[in-house]
C-alpha cells in the first residue's frame, strides 16, 4: 500500500521540471489544507491588527475595546505560526519515512519552506500586533491622563 503524502506530491513537483523556483505563493499552493488555513489566519490577523490600529488612532473621542484583541494577536500569532510549522514538519517527516527511498534535499526543501514561512508569518503578526498594541495603549494613556 503506497502512501500519498506531502513528500510524494513534492517529489512529483520537483521532478516535473529541472529548475523549479520556489516562491512564497508556490509554497502556499503546495501546502496542505491545514497549513494553508494557518497561513491565511496569520495574514488575516496582520490585516486585522492594522485595521484596529487605524480605527483606534483615527477616533478622537472615546476608545472602546480593541486593546485586548491586539494583545491576543501579539501573543497568539507566534504560537499559531509555530503550531503550523510543527504540523508541516511532522507531515514532511511522515511522508519521508513512508517513501522508503533516500530523497534529495531538493525534494524536502518545499516542506522546510512551508514551515519557515509559517514561523515568519507568526513572528511578523506578533511584531505588528505588538507595535499596534503599544500605540493604542499609549493613546489611551494620554487620553486618561489628559496629556
Amino acid at each position: 500500500m503506497q502512501s500519498i503524502g506531502i513528500t510524494n506530491v513534492l517529489w512529483s513537483f520537483v521532478t516535473s521540471s529541472p529548475r523549479t523556483e520556489i516562491t512564497p505563493l508556490k509554497v502556499f499552493e503546495f501546502a496542505g489544507a491545514f497549513e494553508q488555513a494557518v497561513m491565511i489566519l496569520l495574514v488575516l490577523g496582520m490585516v486585522a491588527a492594522v485595521a484596529v490600529l487605524i480605527a483606534k488612532l483615527s477616533k478622537s473621542g472615546r476608545l472602546p475595546g480593541g486593546s485586548a484583541f491586539l494583545s491576543a494577536l501579539r501573543l497568539g500569532g507566534p504560537i499559531l505560526g509555530g503550531l503550523g510549522a510543527s504540523w508541516s514538519l511532522l507531515n514532511m517527516t511522515l511522508g519521508y519515512a513512508n517513501v522508503g527511498a533516500d530523497l534529495p534535499l531538493r525534494v524536502l526543501a518545499p516542506g522546510f519552506a512551508a514551515a519557515f514561512l509559517q514561523i515568519a508569518l507568526g513572528l511578523k503578526l506578533g511584531a505588528i500586533a505588538g507595535a499596534a498594541h503599544w500605540a493604542v495603549e499609549s493613546r489611551i494613556d494620554r487620553q486618561v491622563l489628559g496629556a
